[in-house]
């Protein structure tokens, strides 16, 4: 049984047509615009599939950079370069088929062996890609249609 070690929660609202404004439920941080490409929106915001992409990238490298940092391995910078796949499923429905991430870390070249074992872990660390990975329960109720029993 998996125990529940925290909690949140966020709102999306609708602002015209398939524009919505994530609000993340914490004063520290900016809502986002969320839109879909046309011809549905206007691609004023990413689009979930976009949103998905970017947090499974910045969730490795957070990764990647807890493991290096802990080992005291100077790195400059992390950047990660993400590509999501859309693909039709069998009921030709879009869906993300796969993400590839390629991630540029800059180390000193006299640190680049000490880096071994972070590359051997640090992905079972990173919470967004392992969960996906595992697949995530998900449930959903549409409030005031409660389905028949």
């Amino acid at each position: 049984m998996s125990e529940v070690v925290g909690e949140f929660k966020i709102t999306i609202d609708q602002i015209d047509n398939y524009k919505f404004q994530v609000d993340f439920g914490d004063a520290n941080l900016a809502p986002v615009r969320v839109d879909e490409p046309p011809p549905l929106g206007e691609g004023s915001g990413p689009n979930p599939s976009r949103l998905l992409a970017a947090a499974i990238g910045s969730c490795l490298s957070a990764s990647l950079l807890f493991c290096i940092s802990k080992r005291r391995i100077g790195v400059k910078n992390i950047r990660a370069e993400v590509k999501a796949q859309s693909i039709r499923d069998e009921n030709r429905r879009l869906r993300i088929g796969k993400v590839e991430v390629v991630l540029h870390p800059e180390i000193a070249p006299e640190d680049r062996q000490k880096v071994t074992r972070c590359l051997e872990i640090f992905e079972d660390f990173c919470t967004v890609t392992q969960s996906v990975r595992n697949g995530i329960d998900v449930d959903v109720h549409v409030a005031g249609f409660e389905p028949a029993k």
